[in-house]
């Protein structure tokens, strides 16, 4: 059998996971069912398939480094993580995938997995992987058939046609449609997982959407690497229409296969999946943190910050973290993106970051704050720097407490301890080093007339942030 190239597609934002998904820390990199990251899970899950290469991997360029640390981290090396920067949908990002692969085996088979499913019996998961992988190799672009168990409505279906064939691609059908559906027996729902040959796609790609093809040849020659990332050209892929796997080739190709998969697949799109697929109590509930449950049945509690308790309550989902909490009734927990749009609309930043927001060097956390101050914690990881900046309308005050810091003020570059401080003035340059092996932590006090992350002016940076983040 061919080498099986697995392709991890983590772009998406899980809105409707809120408060836990966020924008710049989304599902897929969160550890929802078990010790490990979805992503993690997804890059895992195929280890056991003989001829399995190294993952390539398609990210969001504003969590690469979050990929990259928890690629690391299950002691992983990508063959390649590309950087999408903008959203471009499922068929762009499998084509710039293709191309990628190209440079390492023209007939490449490429496996490709959202980052943010959850599959219960990776034996079973495996074992359909080499099914479809024969009929791969023969030229098929396989899809991956999950079989149904409810009428479900919030999927996508595909029906069976002879063999492996696919009869047709059907949209998400109202509650009758999907019992005639589930009775029918030869309805898949669509997993949105594909195996093919690299060269195949590609084929097929410029056979039914060459803009989308030229596009990204385009803006993936244009590319450049940077460090253990490869950026493809912004302004050429910016010129690349959005569409899918489904509409762009698979709906249209003679070649479509689908295979059906029983392994127990979700796709965690709202809180009630999550609950489905979490261990219940015997009351059914699925708990995390501290959770104390009393006369609660069927719920969903996850407390990250602080003791939750219920009391009297049935089918709700209860989701609390440091700076949010939610309440909802399990049954419109699909609504939750309602609340990120009014988020959005109020211009608050609760939708994109977490009280903890990290960076390539570290991470830091609100504290406190008021009319003309802040205050927050910073955690610098061991060898990690900070870029050389200044700020226009802020001073800062940093305190050691754990750990060592080189900091570099206009001229001057000094050492301090813990319990030490330094004050950096309005418009000086200046940087933050740990220079030594445990991670080092400052308490850091702004004071000025505005103190926004947008107020940073970078002259040298290591991660090669042009712009500070929004």
């Amino acid at each position: 059998m061919s080498v099986i190239y697995p392709v991890v597609l983590s772009g998406g934002a899980g809105t409707r996971l809120w408060p836990l998904s966020r924008e710049f820390f989304p599902k897929q990199l969160l550890c929802l069912d078990g010790d490990q990251t979805l992503l993690q899970q997804a890059i895992l899950r195929v280890d056991g398939i003989n001829a399995v290469a190294a993952p390539l991997l398609i990210c969001n360029e504003e969590h690469r480094f979050l990929v990259a640390e928890q690629v690391l981290e299950i002691g992983k090396k990508p063959i390649e993580i590309v950087l999408e920067p903008i959203g471009r949908n499922t068929a762009p990002a499998a084509t710039l995938a293709a191309l990628a692969l190209q440079r390492h085996d023209p007939q490449a088979l490429m496996l490709l997995m959202p980052a943010d499913h959850v599959i219960r019996d990776v034996a079973a998961f495996q074992r359909v992987m080499k099914e479809g992988a024969q009929l791969a190799q023969q030229g098929m672009l396989v899809t991956f058939g999950i079989v149904p168990n409810a009428p479900e409505t919030g999927y996508g279906y595909i029906r069976r046609g002879e063999g492996h064939r696919v009869a047709e691609f059907v949209e998400k059908p109202d509650v009758a449609t999907a019992e005639r559906y589930l009775k029918a027996g030869n309805y898949l729902w669509n997993s949105g997982i594909f195996l093919m040959r690299a060269d195949i796609w590609l084929q097929e790609i410029e056979r039914h959407r060459p803009d989308i093809l030229k596009a990204c040849r385009a803006a993936y020659s244009g590319g450049k690497r940077d460090v253990d990332f490869y950026r493809v050209d912004r302004e050429k892929f910016g010129t690349c229409p959005s569409d899918s796997i489904d509409y762009a080739v698979m709906e249209k190709t003679e070649h479509a296969a689908v295979v059906p998969l029983d392994a127990g697949w979700s796709d965690i799109g709202a809180w009630s999946a999550l609950w489905e697929v979490g261990e219940r109590d015997a009351s059914g509930n699925v708990t995390q943190g501290d959770v104390l449950a009393h006369a609660t049945r069927n719920a969903l509690v996850i407390a990250q910050h602080r003791l939750v308790a219920t009391v009297g309550l049935d089918d709700v989902v209860i989701i609390e973290t440091p700076d949010a909490v939610l309440v909802a009734r399990k049954d419109q927990s699909q609504d939750v993106r309602a609340i990120v749009d009014k988020l959005k609309q109020a211009k608050r930043s609760e939708h994109q970051f977490h009280r903890r927001v990290y960076r390539p060097w570290g991470s830091y956390e609100g504290v406190d704050a008021g009319e003309r101050f802040q205050v927050k914690r910073l955690m610098v990881k061991p060898g990690a720097t900070l870029s050389l900046q200044l700020h226009h309308h802020r001073a800062e005050h940093w305190i050691v407490v754990k750990g060592t810091a080189r900091v570099t003020r206009g001229e001057e570059v000094f050492i301090l301890s813990e319990n030490q401080s330094t004050y950096i003035p309005l418009g000086v340059k200046h940087r933050l080093e740990n220079p030594g092996t445990i991670p080092l932590e400052i308490i850091e006090v702004q004071s000025g007339a505005y103190l926004g992350e947008d107020d940073i002016v970078r002259f040298e940076d290591v991660y090669n942030r042009h712009q500070p983040p929004s």
